[in-house]
């Protein structure tokens, strides 16, 4: 995971490397996903370079993290059905974002209320691009709960290099006064955040990752929001809980705007 005070500078530096060459770096200590086994993730890209992940959550709604827009300063696109960035694939969808929806109350120094829902110009087409459920229950997650997390992001945290293939790390769920402990009050780590860290294998999500899915026993229960440095066991990645809080609010927005434009 890394720092929020380096993420705008150094996702400025990843959008302008050039994704051409095979798989480079990714989630640490990470593996490649099955290609297509998660069709509802979601690239989401400054003048065609990664810079953050999502989720596809409605055929016309990405979810993502609040901070990522700290990085749009081009043409906003979001790439579906990718295994690489690079490559040519058959059911990649690149569709333009309509409007963000910021939460009203992200704090990006307390680092509250990360998170975000994009609309898509569009309404996706294809079979081989779905979507992913918001969790079902309300429920916190328990601490030692082993989970996974996804993403194209940099595998080693000094070298500023996007994967080209998605790739994907098991995580655990770490005790939120413990993970306080680790971080001194910077963040505060509320109910409506998770920990999740591997001490043995230090996998972790890292730059670029940010905005992606946290998934435990395959629900979608979290979104990557930051942290200090990549694979520290001591600083376990932190993630926006997809409490009744926010899926209240992810309802109302969707609700409020879902008739806006018809494709």
């Amino acid at each position: 995971m890394f720092t929020w005070s380096q993420f705008v500078l150094d996702v400025l530096y990843v959008s302008a490397i050039s994704l051409a060459t095979g798989s480079g770096s990714e989630i640490v200590g990470g593996r490649e996903v099955k290609a297509h086994s998660s069709p509802w993730m979601v690239s989401i890209q400054v003048s065609e370079k990664h810079v953050c992940g999502g989720t596809l959550i409605k055929s016309q709604w990405v979810l993502t993290a609040a901070h990522c827009e700290l990085t749009f300063n081009g043409t906003i696109t979001a790439l579906l059905g990718a295994h690489s960035l690079s490559k040519k694939e058959k059911y990649k969808q690149r569709l333009e974002i309509e409007k963000c929806f910021k939460h009203p109350d992200f704090d990006k120094k307390t680092k509250l209320n990360d998170i975000m829902l994009m609309k898509l110009k569009k309404k996706v087409k294809g079979k081989k691009i779905s979507t992913k459920s918001l969790p079902k229950s309300k429920k916190d997650i328990k601490n030692g709960k082993q989970c996974t997390v996804r993403g194209w992001g940099t595998k080693n945290e000094k070298i500023v290099k996007i994967s080209d293939t998605l790739q994907v790390a098991d995580v655990i769920i770490v005790d939120r006064a413990l993970c306080n402990r680790y971080y001194k009050g910077n963040p505060i780590i509320t109910e409506n955040m998770l920990c999740a860290g591997n001490k043995k294998e230090k996998e972790d999500a890292c730059k670029g990752d940010s905005g992606g899915p946290l998934l435990c026993s395959n629900d979608f229960v979290g979104i990557v929001s930051g942290g200090g440095g990549c694979g520290n066991p001591e600083k376990p990645g932190v993630y926006t809980r997809l409490s009744k809080k926010y899926l209240s609010w992810i309802a109302a927005i969707m609700k409020q705007n879902t008739n806006v434009t018809n494709h």
